[in-house]
């Protein structure tokens, strides 16, 4: 039998390998911005065309490269960060692998140049499918300018799995601020499009934060520091009250490198314990100093997952810092033994009671009562004191007062049956179909001829709620609601590009936009069916879902939309609702093309026949 087993080329090797180091354009700019940082720039350009899918490009004026460096950080597994294997243990450094361009050039039209400080001239090199097309000397700035274009040209399965633009755009945002998070030294720029989206000049970390977040951030900062032998802990938390429905800005850095913990993020959750609302999700921005050799970053392809030493001890120094903190900022209750005695509220006033505390006398008026108009609703009673059951009652009343049982089997007291009374008797007697109870405020029992339908009053809601805004943004033309005030509501940069390129399906639900800013968006009008303290609430939580996967569609911004305004507006659990809003919600659910499921997938509701509650009992 022959050998079956080969090497594989060097460019399907480098392919592969691009599967795990590439996955869509933001994974390229969190590499080159990486080593735009290793190479020690203190100023990163950005630029972006078509979310990254046409251009990639970074400039930064770093210490550059010679000649032979630029042809060998094309090559796989080549890198000036580590000598040995024990270097794996003890790294500063963003890369380390030399995966990165190797696996990039694999897959793009890539170019490169690039010069050292010293060098009169720099180097050129334009590669494509990892084969060098030219390699020259050029004149250029100091440092290296890497642009990555056409991504995925040679692989078209890989490149049509890759999201809308507005999703990719957001994925490259999100790496760009997790880089620039942990660098507030080093002055960043994002262009796409040719459009500024970012101009982070140097700064301290609060100013970069606020610079990222918006103005707004600033107020909702609290502070931590905290040193010991193990570990330094700096950084910000949010105050409870700006805490999030979902996770937003959740930032953490281990050794200037962002990470995800789940375990990490348990101990600050907890250290807000009694202070969010349930299902709320603080806001943080911490970063973790450690020695190199107490961790592991080779564990992941990304990088962005690490292994500690020493875990719970890490743990438990997090949660106390960041309670110690909220308590040090009169955020939270906290025990203070350097309080001054003298400022404790005085006691002396128990003295002069002996201690006792007289309760206060509780008077009743036995004579009144409510439903006297419709005790004798033809003769109105002039003196309720005459009034012979008012009397019986009374006396009644003042013979057991010790007794409270008495008020309830006092039968001598028999008020005459109201006509709204007898009317509502008489109507609750015509049929048993059609009737609606509403239980633990969350679901509705609706009794059929068949048996009875148990309906969730909140997804049913949104299946309507989501449906008449399908209509109204697709067919119908919107009205809109003029405000008698402009609103102006603060937004990240990222954000408001976001919502920019979304402006047209916006104002065709109804919203009108004054003006767009870097850092607000200022509306005029909003749909008829919201309310003005409604637009926040409502343009976040759009913002949240339209960060999330969506397929890419022509119809997907509509239907994401119609989805985002059905869920925020919906009728939420817990809501008491009257026997007249039940019937109306049971009848809108029922008049759905799709009745059977909320917009999620959820079902609203389940029929039980009178056959299958027969069983219940039978068994």
């Amino acid at each position: 039998m022959s050998d079956i087993i080969q090497l594989l080329p060097d460019h399907v090797a480098n392919q592969i390998a691009a599967g795990e180091v590439v996955q869509r354009p933001a994974s390229v700019v969190k590499e080159l911005l990486e080593n735009a940082i290793d190479a020690g720039a203190t100023s990163i350009k950005l630029l972006l065309k078509d979310a990254g899918k046409t251009l990639v490009q970074v400039i930064d004026n770093g210490k550059g490269m010679s000649a032979t460096d630029a042809r060998l950080s094309f090559e796989r597994h080549a890198t000036s960060k580590i000598r040995d294997a024990q270097d794996l243990f003890n790294l500063n450094t963003k890369g380390f692998r030399g995966e990165a361009l190797a696996s990039i050039a694999a897959i793009a039209h890539v170019e490169l140049k690039t010069k050292l400080a010293d060098d009169e001239l720099g180097t050129q090199i334009k590669i494509e499918g990892s084969k060098v097309i030219t390699q020259d000397v050029v004149s250029t700035a100091k440092g290296t300018s890497i642009a990555v274009k056409n991504l995925f040209y040679n692989i078209p399965a890989r490149r049509n799995f890759l999201k809308s633009d507005t999703i990719e755009t957001r994925h490259i945002v999100d790496e760009f601020q997790r880089v620039a998070l942990a660098h507030p030294t080093i002055s960043f720029l994002l262009h796409h499009n040719n459009n500024e989206v970012y101009n982070l000049p140097k700064s301290n970390l609060r100013k970069r934060i606020v610079s990222i977040f918006g103005t707004k951030m600033n107020e909702k900062l609290v502070p931590i520091d905290e040193q010991t032998d193990i570990i330094t802990i700096t950084g910000f938390v949010a105050k409870p009250e700006f805490a999030k429905k979902k996770r937003g800005e959740q930032f953490f850095f281990v050794n200037d490198r962002f990470i995800k913990s789940s375990y990490l993020n348990h101990a600050v959750v907890n250290a807000f314990e009694g202070l969010l609302e349930h299902g709320s999700h603080p806001s943080y921005f911490l970063y973790l100093d450690v020695p190199p050799n107490s961790i592991d970053i080779n564990i992941h392809p990304t990088k962005t997952e690490i292994k500690f030493d020493n875990e719970k001890a890490l743990y438990a120094i997090l949660r106390a810092t960041v309670k110690h903190s909220l308590g040090q900022y009169n955020i939270a209750p906290v025990l203070d033994f350097d309080r001054d005695a003298n400022l404790d509220t005085p006691y002396d006033l128990t003295k002069k009671n002996s201690g006792t505390v007289s309760m206060p006398k509780i008077t009743v008026d036995p004579t009144f009562n409510p439903f006297k108009n419709d005790v004798v609703p033809s003769s109105p009673v002039k003196n309720t004191t005459s009034s012979p059951s008012t009397n019986s009652y009374t006396a009644n009343f003042k013979k057991d007062a010790g007794s409270w049982e008495a008020l309830y089997t006092n039968t001598d007291f028999e008020p005459t049956p109201s006509v709204q009374q007898e009317q509502l008797f008489e109507s609750s007697q015509e049929t048993e179909t059609g009737k609606t109870f509403q239980i633990q405020k969350k679901y509705i029992l609706s009794t059929i001829k068949s048996g009875v339908v148990l309906i969730h009053q909140s997804l049913a809601h949104q299946r309507v709620l989501y449906e008449e805004f399908l209509e109204t943004i697709t067919v119908r033309e919107a009205s809109s609601q003029q405000l008698l005030f402009p609103v102006s509501i603060s937004f990240s940069s990222a954000d408001i590009e976001m919502i920019y390129s979304i402006k047209a399906d916006l104002e065709s639900t109804g919203f009108v936009f004054e003006e767009f800013t870097k850092e607000s968006v200022v509306i005029r009008g909003i749909p008829t069916s919201i309310t003005e303290s409604q637009i926040t609430f409502i343009l976040e939580q759009l913002l949240d879902d339209m960060k999330m996967e969506v397929p890419d569609t022509s119809f997907s911004h509509f239907d994401v939309m119609a989805k985002s305004f059905a869920k925020s507006l919906a009728i939420k659990t817990g809501t008491i609702l009257s026997s007249k809003e039940q019937e109306n919600l049971v009848n809108d659910l029922f008049s759905c093309k799709d009745p059977n499921s909320s917009p999620f997938g959820k079902p609203t509701f389940k029929t039980l026949t009178l056959q299958e509650i027969d069983t219940i009992f039978n068994k």
